[in-house]
């Protein structure tokens, strides 16, 4: 009630979050063609993953980028967020994760890390985590969403965590400090299988069609090797 009364405009305050998108993998399993450039609706899911972000108020994005970096740049180059490329993408997911850490600005109360094969987060789904990340229990610092007991992403954490993470070994991502520090991780139950659902190979193409009615297409200018 303190911001309302203060002109807030809320129950909670307002919170500055900034965003990283992960687009840096090989995507191996997915014939070595990079799984954010798949064409939802004639969108390119990680230009599908900003519009959300976007959509959702986010202050800040860092994309991520590793193997087929110029394609992807290509793609986006007209949002308002910062391209850092991972020099060793084959190091791992924790390599571009801690890359986009550092890339971010100091200005911000939270952190988000997205994926960028991810076919039906929207905006909505964002807003419902930072209203989740909001309401968190106190003592709490990261907000992972669970469907079914099993967890989905994006996930949300204090800036705090993100400083931690740094400071750390170069081997500790979100993961690792969750695993930890389970006492400060709040699993946010949700029956929202969206943050569940991403793409890693062709049979998870057809299950999507299948269980969705969702189609996702490889742009038709796409070779098989890229």
């Amino acid at each position: 009630m303190g911001c309302i009364l203060k002109g807030g405009g809320g129950l909670y305050s307002r919170v500055t979050v900034g965003a990283v998108l992960l687009a840096a993998g090989s995507a191996s399993r997915m014939g070595h063609r990079p799984k954010c450039l798949l064409e939802l609706g004639g969108v390119p899911l990680i230009r599908r993953q900003l519009i959300a972000l976007s959509g959702a108020g986010v202050d800040e994005v860092v994309v991520v980028l590793g193997h087929y970096a110029e394609r992807i740049e290509e793609v986006v180059k007209e949002f308002p967020v910062t391209l850092v490329r991972n020099p060793d993408p084959d190091a791992g997911q924790i390599s571009s994760l801690r890359l986009g850490l550092q890339s971010l600005s100091h200005k911000l109360d939270a952190v988000l890390v997205a994926l960028a094969d991810q076919p039906l987060i929207n905006s909505q789904d964002i807003n419902d985590l930072i209203g989740a990340y909001k309401k968190r229990p106190a003592g709490t610092q990261v907000v992972q969403p669970t469907v079914d007991g099993l967890p989905g992403n994006p996930v949300m954490f204090s800036t705090e965590v993100r400083e931690q993470i740094l400071a750390g070994d170069a081997r500790i991502g979100c993961r690792q400090w969750q695993a930890a520090n389970p006492e400060q991780v709040h699993p946010w139950s949700s029956t929202n299988s969206r943050y569940r659902t991403d793409v890693d190979t062709p049979e998870d193409i057809e299950a999507l069609a299948a269980r969705t009615g969702h189609q996702l297409k490889w742009p038709a200018d796409f070779l098989t090797t890229v």
